[in-house]
């Protein structure tokens, strides 16, 4: 007896189709998996056996061989546990229903329960776009399988109740299809919190506006931390487009929330400065999500970050321009999206106090130069804009005047970035900061006077191409917020203010 069912298989973002094939014969009883499986996929032979027993179903008494096809890519998982166990079920004649248009996804338990798998939601989508009608998942899946459009979704909580779907007897109710809702926002730490910096605020805001990578610099107790963590608030909402792709690397880490399946809160991740390399990018024998993946669409915070490992910072510098990552392994290559905003705080010294107005620096000039030397010109360079924090003030801190909350900076932002959207329609593009250099000048048009002032900038400064183009978007970001077509003068001047921070802590190292 020859049958076939329809599976899935995930290799880092890769989701692809898996045929289940299997063959029932006479002789010796045995259970033989093949078709390059790893040892949790050949395991799930006991699994099955096992699960079959506890749901009273009687297992066949033959030889019997699965095939996973394609044989030649590798297999790995428990989720493929469910259709091994859909095919024997319609191989010993328990299915009734047509399943030539449907597919299974789930780890099933000795006692008979499906149990939840990582990554549904894009073996759903690539099933949807595959001609598959209908897919069978775990009941705790069910809700972020019914994310995708255009496809059946059905939660299954026990193989007796697969059974009983597929023989007819007990049919399950189909999931309703996911709701969008309106965009989210981070709700949490408000910025009416943070008293005076008014500098630094203002910055954040055109950094929230366009995407820009920030590095703030200052003195212990100076709020980088407290400015950091309130950023998450003013962030634009999420697109649809955007959710989807997060919730994708999160389905794929196992992070998905089961009571709202889909990310519609822009992510903020804050890796302790002792993460490793493969910690921050991603890595493992089958390549997990870094925290630089788990922040796409969102922001990520790194504080202190003299204090990271330096070759762990350098390997930052490919994925924050490809705005990707790729991990390669024998078994192949892994391309993680990392689309991310990156905010860093740090002191200027060991002690925290160079530069300081009141305080005295005890550190000597020596190791002021190796504290600074830990971050690299190229990294530095790929930061947008430079802000010193500056101490706040007794007359600030004991003002008893309410701060601008986030809610009304965010509604800037968003009118901000809509003007953005618009002009980007259709481009991949999502923000300013990712302005590719074919249409850079297209896009940033400056008056006579605004590319007079920034030449006069570029060739006193010695800036690089990279600051050069940095200051362009960053101006462009400005423009958008004061409603501006075209880049003015005030407009590159205040940019310009934004990238002098390596001529006042670095130029001396």
């Amino acid at each position: 007896m020859f049958c076939r069912v329809n599976g899935a298989g995930l290799y880092g973002m890769n989701a692809y189709p898996v045929d289940v094939e299997i063959e029932l014969s006479r002789g010796i009883e045995r259970f033989d998996i093949v078709g390059l499986a790893d040892a949790a996929v050949k395991e799930s032979r006991e699994r099955i056996k096992s699960a079959f027993r506890s749901s009273g179903i009687k297992f066949p008494s033959a030889s019997t061989v699965i095939n996973l096809a394609p044989a030649d890519v590798k297999k790995s998982g428990s989720s493929h546990d469910l259709p091994i166990a859909a095919a024997v079920l319609d191989a010993v004649g328990g299915v009734m229903a047509d399943i030539s248009d449907a597919a299974f996804i789930g780890e099933l338990s000795l006692g008979g329960e499906v149990r939840a798998v990582n990554g549904v939601l894009p073996m759903t989508i690539m099933l949807r776009n595959n001609g598959i009608k209908k897919v069978f998942v775990p009941r705790d899946n069910a809700y972020e399988a019914s994310v995708v459009e255009g496809i059946e979704v059905y939660g299954v909580s026990a193989l007796k109740e697969l059974c009983a779907h597929l023989d007819g007897s007990a049919p399950i109710r189909k999931m309703p299809p996911y709701v969008s809702k309106d965009g989210a926002f981070y709700d949490g730490l408000d910025f009416c919190d943070v008293k005076g910096q008014g500098f630094a605020k203002r910055a954040l805001e055109v950094a929230a506006c366009g995407g820009h990578n920030v590095i703030m610099i200052g003195a212990p107790g100076s709020g980088k931390s407290m400015l950091a963590k309130r950023i998450p608030s003013i962030l634009p909402a999420m697109t649809f487009e955007e959710s989807i792709e997060t919730t994708n690397v999160y389905s794929i880490a196992g992070l998905v929330d089961r009571d709202s399946p889909l990310v519609t809160v822009r992510p903020f991740r804050s890796p302790h400065h002792t993460v490793s390399a493969a910690g921050l990018t991603g890595g493992g024998g089958i390549p997990r999500p870094g925290e630089i993946s788990l922040a796409h669409n969102g922001l990520l915070f790194l504080d202190e970050l003299a204090e990271f490992q330096k070759p762990t910072l350098e390997i930052l510098r490919q994925p924050i321009e490809d705005q990707k990552v790729s991990i390669s392994r024998a078994s192949g290559t892994v391309t993680y999206p990392c689309n991310f905003m990156l905010v860093a705080a740090m002191n200027p010294c060991p002690c925290g106090y160079y530069g300081h107005p009141t305080k005295k620096c005890i550190c000597t000039k020596k190791q002021v130069s190796q504290y600074l030397s830990r971050i690299s010109g190229p990294l530095l360079d790929r930061f947008d804009i430079h802000i010193e924090v500056a101490p706040v003030e007794y007359e600030s801190l004991s003002s008893r005047a309410k701060e601008e909350p986030s809610s009304a900076i965010r509604e800037r932002v968003q009118r901000a970035r809509e003007i953005q959207n618009r002009r980007f329609r259709g481009t991949g593009i999502t923000c300013n900061a990712k302005i590719t250099s074919d249409i850079l000048h297209e896009v940033c048009v400056l008056t006579d006077g605004a590319n007079d002032l920034l030449k006069g900038v570029f060739e006193r400064l010695g800036l690089s191409a990279r600051a050069y183009d940095k200051i362009l978007k960053v101006s462009r970001t400005i423009a958008d917020m004061d409603g501006s077509e075209l880049i003015d003068k005030q407009h590159i001047s205040q940019a310009v203010r934004y990238r002098t921070l390596d001529r006042k802590f670095w130029q001396n190292e």
